[in-house]
């Protein structure tokens, strides 16, 4: 089996992402999976229908690959990465995850959508409009309420603001100085305050899940951010809140963040590319050899399919190549 990882980093850079793609290419080597690292812009995007085989990559035609692992954050670095997961998936090649579902987790206000169209919990989410209606934002929401910027990660961009006064003295300084930047408001749940849970889906099963508490006592528990973290044995509710999460976003990969609300859980967003350094710390999991089995799986199961002469739902001009 081949696997190409899409990343835009340095892969000896000193980062969390870095480290984490280096756990990729080890594992892979010990499973005997060709695993090779490519950053986005090494690709020729040529869209053509004389060649569905192969692509560009520094100038020269490259066979496809079994699969395309993408741990960049595509969103950031522009239009030309996701294009990139386009025209691979495009080509037949299979995507963990695939472009639609990266762009739609990427925009929160988009994520909170499709999950309370599918009756998921999630906290009450208003996409801000300048210039904004203190009123509807305190009837709808209230104090204390959570600021975030649209496509923020690893806890960037994400604010807790205690009353109305600060929130707009806030709101106020964002319209002056840097009116076109998205925001969201969310309900805040005190009974959250300083921990969360963070869930691992791999291609519908919780692998892995813990819980990460704010060190400093601050509201957000981010293990970028210094929170500790510490294994969590989730109950039926959590575990099924994350897989019913992942399916519904169609995330093969996924971490997916739950907060204790009053007697259970809503979800407080999804991740299409999450980081695991973390949870291997604190939890007895190879996350990339979860992920590695999964594709491993669903290669065997289409080309077990082929054989029997039925037809699964892989996209158009897979080429089966069974792992080594």
């Amino acid at each position: 089996m081949e696997v190409w990882i899409l990343f835009n980093e340095e892969v000896e850079s000193s980062s969390a992402e870095a480290f984490e793609v280096r756990r990729f290419m080890a594992e892979g080597r010990e499973m005997g999976i060709d695993v090779n690292v490519f950053h986005p812009e090494q690709f020729d995007l040529l869209v053509t229908d004389e060649d569905r085989e192969s692509v560009l990559i520094d100038g020269a035609p490259v066979p496809l690959p079994d699969y395309v692992l993408p741990r960049c954050y595509v969103i950031d670095s522009g239009y030309f990465a996701l294009a990139v997961v386009r025209q691979l998936e495009r080509m037949g090649v299979r995507v963990f995850n695939d472009s639609n579902s990266i762009e739609m987790v990427a925009d929160k206000m988009h994520t909170h959508q499709v999950l309370a169209e599918s009756k998921l919990p999630t906290p009450t989410t208003m996409l801000a409009k300048f210039p904004i209606d203190m009123d509807l934002v305190e009837s709808s929401i209230g104090f204390p309420v959570v600021v975030k910027t649209l496509q923020g990660v690893n806890g960037t961009g994400v604010f807790l603001i205690d009353n109305r006064d600060s929130f707009e003295d806030l709101m106020s300084f964002m319209e002056q100085t840097s009116p076109n930047t998205q925001l969201v408001f969310q309900k805040y749940i005190a009974n959250s305050h300083g921990r969360d849970l963070r869930l691992f889906v791999v291609d519908g099963e919780v692998i892995a899940s813990m819980e990460r508490r704010s060190s400093n006592g601050g509201f957000k528990a981010n293990y970028t951010q210094g929170a500790q973290v510490v294994e969590f044995i989730p109950d039926e509710e959590a575990k099924d809140l994350a897989i019913q999460c992942a399916d519904i976003l169609n995330l093969q990969v996924a971490g997916i963040d739950l907060l204790y609300d009053d007697g259970g859980y809503t979800i407080c967003e999804a991740n299409s590319f999450p980081g695991f350094k973390g949870l291997e710390s604190c939890c007895n999991v190879n996350v990339p050899r979860e992920i590695y089995r999964a594709m491993q799986q669903r290669i065997g199961a289409e080309y077990a399919a082929e054989q029997s002469g039925l037809t699964l739902k892989p996209a158009a001009n897979l080429q089966i190549k069974m792992a080594s």
